[in-house]
């Protein structure tokens, strides 16, 4: 008998504010035993959760559907605005069983077709940060309260002096001339009888950024002074519904924010603070009318991702006055955030905190060539004077390990600061690197999810294509993203020009179209994380929806194709040697190679989908121009004219991506493992090339040449960089590295989930999955748990001398391909035999194929 879990509606537990007219239910199987099938399902819909009953359900029902789909499924109902559906589901297994009904779940519609009403956008004239209110009567008792609202750069909404949630920088940044996002907050619990205050504080963020910039995000298409939309919805018990919007009666005054800036930080005067400004009883008779301001071009749409929340406070592990009057607190981790101050002072005196990765000369290094200005991240608080006095920003993060005070002695506190997004995967390892290193990738992924996946958090803050092309299949099998890179798919696709050219950084403010472009390798990530979503999400919707954008993109990218080869700009970034830029030899090579699998990855979206085309056959034509110009079949090897010496990458990307000809595969393969191992099992690879190196010697038995470079601890090496005392996955392969906190290069971590775990999702959300565990040299064990979409899969294997125990748990759903390392397939134990059918035997593993269920194997002569 099947047990329906985890409920979800658009990939979130009991969402509110859902802008999509049939969202998608899914659930995860539960099942004892082996091989359990879902057969069929039922889903229920129902006004009240007390009405979730074949007899009773009073929106809508699905009746029986012979499906074995778990995801996915949309609702076919009534959809009105505002209202809450209660839903659940049933299964029957394989025997045709029907199994319980599952706990109720709900979702909640946001505004629909209704809109914003007769709210309009509201703002005016301020000499810092603006501070809005509207003070209004609540009446009777409230069933229920919503307030939706969009306040642009940031918003803090505040209702009856609280704050409306616990999420901060929100709304989540977007292209504001295509997209604005609105959110919707439950306010029933804020409301009082009587007299009441909603109001809100407004950063700049990126939409009011008045920083200077290299990227140009103070000039940007939508670039004007923060402004604000609200709708909050009061229904009452008696059935009536009032409603206080934003309008010219709301007040605006300048607040204590004298500026922010996500580049520069923030200036705080404490003297300036209205106590209370933000509750009843406040006389803001000296406040002026709110003006109605230009609303935003872009389209009002829900936000679905998960907000950003301070996540974790942290106490430093050390402060030390360096000279008089300066402080330095280390926090022993390099994170985004920012910094929590309490401060005993007299009015009038600065604290200054300026925050950085690094330590030079005595200060903390605060530096940025792209951005004009006297400061860089550093937040000023003047007091007020009254005693203990607590403060934090609210509209800017930095990217940081170390704080400077300056001004006064403070207590500092480190805020952690992310995109919510939830964790999926555990990892373990007797070899303790292999721990390191994805820890600290874990790390730096979160400190650059802010909304949108960015680069550094320190330096840029941009959405850098080529960064989330190269650290995807490692971020979807760490965290929980489906939320998350749902959105910026959505960023890409606004940022696409007429021409279907994309630019290198997305969101873009125009910047990154001629600027570091065309670089092929960047924005050909906008097919291979549709194909990544669809991989570990089965997302076909998401496809669909982004199907004609692709297009448009990919014959953008083929019409400037010349002599088979696709011309770009970047290349493989930042490999050891190469100072601040691209690898030295022809960047053709590698953008030819990411366009190729682009297009491969995109004929398989258009199968999924029932889009004829005609990708594969241009793939083709790509790689005969990339072998004819750069593969030397005396050799054996990639080169182009520009090298200065062996380059991996020009080797191992043609490898990975399936480029080279089948009779060159073995010595292209044995030149790139004999280069690494005349390097002293050293990599030379820039960002392209580093997640790609160790899978591809694993993938053609070099697996003990992978591991070698793995446990590297000289330079250049992820190892290296630990020597030196690092926390996180870093910009540079030198010690100079600008960014401390880059997850660009750090990929081995996909080689450790993927070669030494040996756990590899293949497709259509886990529905295939490979276990392979083939780097197994020079460690002893090795355990992953990821929690998929169909349900939770594990992996755990042991090596006691040449006996090796291995432990798979796959869910309801899944199909796995269980390899295990033998001389011989009876070498092999499978527990419990009954349900296992025979192995195959291929290239020193028993291979057996099995489904749901918790199942162990015992070679013994791994």
């Amino acid at each position: 008998m099947l047990t329906p879990r985890s409920l979800q509606t658009e990939y979130a537990v009991r969402p509110i504010g859902v802008d999509i007219p049939k969202p998608r239910f899914s659930w995860v199987a539960d099942a004892s035993g082996y091989g359990a099938t879902q057969t069929a399902y039922q889903i229920l819909v129902a006004s009240a959760p007390e009405l979730l009953t074949a007899e009773q359900a009073d929106v809508w029902e699905s009746g029986r559907i012979d499906s074995a789909r778990t995801f996915g499924i949309e609702y076919d109902g009534p959809a009105a605005a505002r209202t809450r559906y209660h839903w659940t589901v049933r299964l029957w297994d394989g025997d045709d069983q029907a199994g319980e009904w599952a706990a109720p779940e709900f979702f909640e519609t946001g505004l629909l077709e209704e809109g914003f009403g007769s709210a309009q956008w509201i703002g005016g004239t301020t000499d810092s940060a603006p501070l809005l209110r509207r003070a209004f009567t609540v009446d009777g008792t409230v069933r229920r309260a919503r307030l939706y609202s969009s306040g642009l750069g940031y918003a803090d909404l505040r209702l009856n002096g609280h704050a409306v949630s616990d999420a901060v920088l929100d709304p989540g940044f977007t292209a504001y001339d295509r997209t604005v996002l609105y959110t919707t907050h439950d306010v029933t619990d804020l409301l009082q009888s009587g007299d009441n205050v909603v109001g809100a504080e407004l950063g700049r963020g990126f939409f009011g950024m008045t920083s200077v910039n290299v990227w140009r995000w103070h000039d940007t298409p939508w670039t004007a002074d923060p402004r604000l939309i609200a709708r909050l919805v009061v229904e009452y018990d008696d059935g009536r519904v009032a409603e206080v919007v934003t309008d010219e009666s709301w007040r605006i005054t300048g607040g204590p924010t004298l500026s922010d800036s996500l580049y520069l930080g923030e200036t705080y005067d404490a003297r300036r603070a209205l106590p209370g400004w933000d509750a009843a009883g406040f006389d803001d008779s000296s406040w002026s009318p709110a003006s109605l301001v230009e609303a935003p071009r872009g389209t009002m749409r829900a936000q679905a991702h998960e907000p950003i929340r301070v996540i974790e406070t942290v106490d430093p592990v050390e402060v030390t006055e360096v000279r008089p009057g300066v402080w330095i607190a280390d926090f022993g981790r390099t994170v985004a955030g920012w910094t929590r101050l309490s401060v005993t002072a007299a009015a009038g005196t600065t604290v200054s905190l300026t925050h950085g990765e690094t330590v030079a000369d005595g200060n903390v290094a605060a530096w940025n060539v792209h951005v004009d200005g006297d400061r860089i991240q550093r937040d000023e608080y003047i007091a007020a004077g009254t005693g203990v006095e607590t403060w934090e920003p609210k509209f800017s993060y930095k990217g940081f390990r170390y704080v400077q005070i300056e001004g006064a002695p403070a207590d500092v506190r480190m805020r952690v600061v992310n995109s919510d997004v939830p964790s999926v995967t555990r990892f373990s390892s007797t070899q303790a690197p292999y721990e390191q290193y994805e820890r600290a990738m874990r790390r730096t992924i979160l400190s650059n999810l802010h909304g949108i996946p960015t680069d550094t958090p320190y330096f840029e803050k941009n959405g850098w294509t080529g960064d989330a092309q190269v650290g995807a299949p490692t971020m979807l099998a760490t965290l929980g993203l489906a939320r998350f890179f749902t959105k910026w798919l959505g960023d890409i696709r606004d940022s696409q020009a007429e021409s279907g050219q994309l630019p290198v950084i997305v969101p873009s403010s125009g910047w990154g179209f001629t600027d570091l472009s065309p670089a092929t390798e960047w924005p050909t990530v906008y097919p291979f994380l549709l194909r990544e979503m669809y991989r570990w999400y089965g997302d076909e919707r998401l496809l669909r929806e982004h199907w004609d954008a692709l297009t448009r993109y990919l014959a953008w990218e083929l019409d400037r194709v010349e002599d088979g080869l696709s011309v770009s700009v970047l290349g493989d970034w930042l490999p050891p040697g190469f100072g601040s830029g691209p690898a030295p030899e022809d960047r053709r090579l590698t953008g030819t190679a990411y366009l190729y699998r682009a297009l491969v990855v995109a004929a398989e979206i258009g199968d999924v989908i029932g889009q004829p085309n005609e990708y594969r056959k241009a793939a083709q034509e790509l790689a005969d121009g990339l072998n004819r110009a750069f593969l030397d079949r005396t050799e054996g090897r990639y080169r182009t004219e520009k090298d200065p010496d062996y380059r991996q990458t020009s080797n191992a990307v043609p490898l990975a991506f399936g480029i080279v000809p089948e009779d060159m595969v073995d010595r292209v393969a044995a030149n790139l493992a004999a280069d690494v191992e005349a390097r002293g099992f050293h990599l030379n690879t820039g960002c392209l090339g580093v997640g790609v190196l160790l899978p591809v010697l694993t993938e053609h038995g070099y697996g003990d040449v992978a591991t070698k470079v793995a446990l590297q601890r000289t330079f250049p090496s992820w190892g290296y960089w630990f020597e030196l005392g690092a926390d996180t996955m870093w910009e540079k392969w030198e010690d100079d590295s600008r960014s401390r906190n880059h997850y660009f290069q750090g990929t081995v971590v996909q080689w450790i989930f993927e070669n030494v775990t040996g756990l590899r999702v293949i497709d259509a959300g886990a529905e295939r999955i490979v276990i392979r565990p083939d780097a197994r040299a020079e460690v002893n064990s090795a355990s992953i748990r990821t929690e998929t979409i169909r349900g939770r899969v594990s992996v755990s294997w042991k090596q006691n001398g040449r006996v090796l125990s291995l432990e798979v748990q796959v869910p309801v759903g899944t199909i796995a391909e269980v390899h295990v390392p033998s001389e011989a397939a009876e070498h092999v134990e499978a527990v419990p035999r009954s349900f296992a059918d025979a192995p195959a035997y291929r290239d020193g593993y028993a291979v057996y194929t099995v489904g749901a269920g918790q199942w162990a194997f015992t070679s013994r002569s791994a």
